[in-house]
């Protein structure tokens, strides 16, 4: 039986955007919605729609425009930097910057919300590290340096610091880009069993449409003009919203099937 839901994350009246040489550009406003605990939460939408742009605000990575962003009800910006770290844990695509540590030692940064950046690991440290490495399956990987690991491992590594963190909420930034498609699946259910047995929040960006439909709890589908359309993938399937997404010359989608059509070029 699935973990019992509850809101983590609300959105209310959020608007989102940058500044260009002092000049305000909103993305999108009026966005509402939540995110829940044990459920995987899938942002996908079109490049140049705003989606990097939200996870970075959702992130604390660049201010809000307005609106609001709450954090099991309290406001994102009374939090301090320190509390904000033992509530969100960010995993991005890039490379780490260092390349001489180990994966146990890099796992145990994931520590430092508790420790400090010069903190030793306590007795009990230690054993959330091990914990965070056995739930990704990259205990075998523990002596390795992380400059001779692959892309999904890279990735699994990360996910690992980020469950050392024990923080609430989980964003990840396009977690399965440079995966081939095994590796993929694999990333999205493992992803999907943490949220559900360790009642994580977890939401990520990604392109990958179909294995989004087969796996995700909840998709945020953003639209151009920054609407934002929020269901289960049946939801988003039947109601139209798929197919207008991936509406496009040779391209059609089956909410029956939940799949994706392509036509060869020889035959449109």
């Amino acid at each position: 039986m699935a973990n019992q839901t509850s809101e983590t994350i609300e959105l209310r009246n959020l608007s989102i955007g940058y500044y260009v040489k002092g000049e305000q550009r909103c993305v999108a406003d009026n966005i509402n919605a939540t995110i829940e605990s044990s459920r995987l939460t899938c942002l996908i939408g079109a490049n140049g729609v705003g989606k990097s742009t939200l996870l970075r605000t959702l992130s604390a990575f660049q201010p809000k425009l307005g609106g609001h962003i709450y954090i099991k009800g309290k406001e994102i910006e009374e939090f301090d930097n320190v509390q904000l770290s033992r509530h969100i844990g960010v995993v991005l695509t890039g490379k780490p910057d260092v390349t001489n540590l180990t994966v146990e030692e890099l796992v145990g940064l994931g520590r430092t919300p508790y420790t400090g950046f010069f903190g030793t690991l306590r007795p009990e440290d230690k054993e959330v590290v091990e914990e965070s490495m056995r739930m990704t399956g990259i205990s075998h990987l523990r002596g390795r340096m992380i400059g001779t690991l692959s892309d999904g491992e890279r990735q699994k590594m990360m996910i690992a610091k980020a469950l050392a963190q024990e923080t609430p909420v989980i964003f990840l930034d396009e977690p399965t880009a440079f995966l081939d498609y095994p590796s993929k699946v694999e990333m999205m259910q493992l992803l999907h069993r943490l949220s559900r047995k360790m009642s994580k929040t977890i939401f990520l960006s990604t392109h990958d449409i179909e294995l989004t439909l087969q796996i995700a709890d909840t998709i945020w589908l953003m639209n151009a003009g920054g609407t934002l359309s929020v269901g289960t993938p049946e939801e988003l399937a039947s109601g139209g919203d798929m197919a207008l997404f991936l509406n496009g010359p040779g391209i059609s989608f089956d909410p029956k099937t939940m799949t994706v059509r392509v036509k060869r070029s020889d035959t449109m």
